[in-house]
């Protein structure tokens, strides 16, 4: 008979297994689970040599798995740039950047990222601002949402960006009423800046991903889609895999540009695909960026914002459909950024015109976001078998949420983060959090999903659209079970069960059981990866 390594008795198990939900113990074996059920059964498996442990009665359930997230990208920029994520005011914005500076005196520029552009409107923050901070070094500062940056006037002067330089495609370089751009960049402006900064060192990005790593651990994620890996990400995880320092289980996927010709595109993806491939790290799907965001009016909608204007979809139609039912065809699955209601009814077209010329077949293609629908796309997913990946952390009423409904009106704001309306059709669908523009922590962004209510501020505070909420089993599968099929991985996690890798977490409290804000302070005692502890609270001595 086999025998355990490793038995947890004293479990309040949450299996996500509809075979076999609960159990009050689990048996480890070479990386994976031996036996899971009841402790008498388990403890049949174990011998003098096997290790025990007591969990105390605490609930445990299958490791989390976090399908939108810039892992690697995240933990690079905080490792060498300054975390500007709940700075209230410009004054407290501006210490923290001229902190950095002189904690960083060897760096030439000045690098953060994470202020919230509902704190500081994109059209009220400029290089002036920045200026009275750091004049002296060319300043370089992302927030959070990914779709805006600012930049001080030296950074201008380093870029060479002048009032004669053009926009690049699907970018802004904002001007002021006086032609000179005022340090603003919109969209692919950022990332076109961003391409003329100081590359990160080899030490920045193997410390910077260990430590994203370390960061998802302890919160209980062992497993991850990167949202937008190129060569360089591939490598830094094959890497750290290979070295057996990677505590994750990485999918990826990798930007197709608007520009892209189909077989360079193609071409590049299936070298990234056949090159860097193992039990933990793969190339699994092709990400597509449809539109922009709300904040600064880049999201494509159906009809006009309130506030007047729209913005185009950032592809030619014509030529998304064919990278669309080419890369469907290929066996690539599709990952769509769709904030915009057209971004969304444009995305669920392109996937149906794949199944229609390439036939179904079990891809889970996942449209990330989806802050705004029209009610006519809403039974479109399960139609399509398309994943409806929602981050909810942000469905309360909060800064970006208020300019949002602001700009789309009170009928369409209904259809803000419609995260139940959808579920509730029978789709697919995932939870993730979208990390670095906002928390990984899972628990924060349950509690918002099941009380669309800001955290800490008390039950009887607003919520949005009160409607919208889900329940803790329903935010615990969008995390688990749905995930790994998301990541292309159900077969091996997102559930305990026999034969599936043993990665798992032991958390202190139950959460199926707590107030809503208690789920939020939730600790993540332990975490196990293929059976190897990877993370430990300092209180949980079993």
């Amino acid at each position: 008979m086999t025998t355990a390594d490793l038995i947890i008795v004293n479990a309040k198990i949450h299996t996500m297994d509809g075979l076999n939900p609960h159990a009050d113990a689990i048996a480890v074996q070479g990386g994976r689970i031996l036996a899971v059920g009841a402790e008498a059964d388990v403890s049949n498996v174990a011998n003098g040599t096997t290790k025990r442990m007591d969990a105390g009665g605490r609930v445990l359930l299958p490791g989390f798995q976090d399908t939108h997230i810039h892992l690697q990208d995240s933990g690079v920029e905080f490792h060498r740039g300054v975390d500007l994520a709940g700075s209230k005011n410009i004054g407290e914005l501006q210490a923290r950047v001229r902190k950095q500076a002189a904690d960083t005196p060897n760096n030439v520029w000045v690098q953060g990222l994470c202020w919230d552009p509902g704190t500081f409107p994109v059209t009220e923050l400029n290089r002036h601002l920045i200026d009275e901070a750091v004049s002296d070094r060319p300043v370089y500062l992302m927030a959070s949402d990914g779709h805006n940056a600012v930049v001080n006037s030296m950074a201008l002067r380093e870029l060479n960006i002048t009032a004669e330089t053009p926009n690049p495609p699907n970018g802004e370089i904002v001007k002021g009423d006086d032609g000179e751009p005022n340090g603003m960049l919109y969209e692919d402006a950022i990332w076109w800046a961003l391409g003329m900064l100081p590359k990160a060192t080899k030490e920045d990005l193997l410390d910077g991903t260990k430590e994203a790593c370390a960061h998802a651990n302890k919160h209980g994620i062992t497993g991850v889609l990167d949202a937008m890996s190129g060569e360089r990400h591939m490598q830094v995880y094959t890497g750290l895999d290979n070295a057996g320092e990677l505590n994750l289980r990485v999918a990826a996927t990798s930007k197709v540009f608007p520009h892209d010709d189909l077989d360079d595109a193609m071409g590049r993806l299936n070298f990234l695909r056949e090159t860097y491939r193992s039990e933990k790290v793969y190339m699994h799907s092709a990400k597509f960026f449809l539109d922009g965001v709300m904040e600064n009016g880049t999201a494509s909608m159906l009809e006009d914002y309130e506030t007047g204007g729209n913005y185009p979809i950032m592809f030619d139609e014509d030529h998304l459909e064919k990278l669309l039912i080419a890369f469907d065809a290929d066996r690539f699955q599709l990952h769509l950024h769709t904030i915009g209601d057209k971004a969304v009814r444009v995305a669920l077209d392109g996937i149906e015109a794949a199944r229609r010329a390439n036939g179904p077949w079990p891809a889970l293609h996942q449209l990330a976001h989806i802050q705004c629908i029209d009610d006519a796309d809403i039974p479109r997913f399960a139609e399509l078998g398309a994943v409806a990946n929602f981050q909810p952390l942000w469905a309360c009423p909060e800064g970006g949420t208020d300019i949002a409904v602001k700009m789309v009106g009170e009928k369409r704001a209904r259809n803000i983060y419609a995260v139940k309306s959808v579920i509730e059709t029978g789709a697919p669908y995932a939870i993730s959090s979208d990390w670095f523009v906002s928390t990984l922590n899972p628990f924060a962004i349950m509690a918002v999903a099941i009380t669309r209510q800001n955290i800490g501020e008390g039950p009887n505070s607003p919520a949005f659209y009160p409607e919208e909420c889900i329940d803790v089993e329903t935010v615990v599968r969008g995390y688990t079970t749905n995930a790994a099929a998301g990541a292309w991985r159900a077969n091996t996690t997102g559930s305990l069960a026999r034969g599936k890798y043993a990665d798992l977490i032991i958390l202190d409290r139950d959460i199926f059981h707590v107030s809503p804000s208690e789920i939020a302070e939730t600790v993540v005692d332990f975490t196990m990866l293929n059976g190897e502890e990877v993370q430990r609270s300092g209180k949980f001595d079993r």
